[in-house]
Formats: structure tokens, sequence, C-alpha cells
């Protein structure tokens, strides 16, 4: 799978994720999972989920338990879903700073604010 297409895997997958974990699961323990990225490798065998969970490390703990047993049921809908030859086997990992990658699209953004402003100023 080249590169682009495997963006666009990535993207796919990412999006259903954030549907079926959002609204169609009815777990309470993964009220607070968030879906930040997804990473589908070349071969399209294996894709890593990024998730932030709110809440305490038991919290986190029980959300990537839920995630752990609703994975057949994911693949299962990700295979209805998507048209894909196959469908990559999911791991879930625990992103320590879910905000991270806001945080840096902020502080760019002021970067370039300031930037344009001693520009005017010249």
């Amino acid at each position: 799978m080249d590169q682009h297409r495997s963006e666009r895997v990535s993207e796919s997958v990412r999006e259903e994720l954030v549907e079926l974990i959002s609204f169609e699961l009815g777990d309470p323990r993964l009220e607070t999972v968030e879906v930040l990225g997804v990473i589908v490798a070349p071969n399209g065998r294996d894709a890593t989920v990024r998730v932030g969970i709110r809440g305490d490390q038991t919290a986190q703990r029980r959300g990537l338990a839920a995630l752990d047993h609703a994975i057949p049921y994911l693949r299962r809908q990700l295979a209805l879903r998507l048209a894909l030859r196959r469908v990559p086997e999911l791991h879930f990992t625990l992103d320590p700073h879910p905000d991270a990658e806001d945080r840096v699209a902020l502080l760019l953004k002021r970067a370039k604010k300031m930037r344009s402003r001693t520009e005017n100023l010249s």
C-alpha cells in the first residue's frame, strides 16, 4: 500500500472509530474516550489507534480494557462500512498528552501572528 493510500485508509478508519465509539457502543467506560489518531501499517494488517482517556489511571485502565473487549465488534463494523481488502488488527495505545497536537497548533498560530505583527512594524 503506498503512503497516500495508507493515509486515506488511516483517516477513514479514524472517522469510523470515532463514530462507533462515541455513538454506538453503550459501554459507560467509554464515555471519556477520544480517538486522537490512527496509523495503518503500510501492509494494511495492523492499525495503531491513539486514544485519550480523561480521568485517573483507574479510568484509563478501564477504558483501555473496554476498547480491547470491543475489538471484534469494531473490526466487524469497519469491514461492513469500509471497502477494504483486509480490515487491520486494532491496537489501542493511550496517549499521555491527548491535547498536545492542539497545543502545538495553537502555539504555531500565535507565533505566526506575532511574526506578522513584527513584520508590519518594520
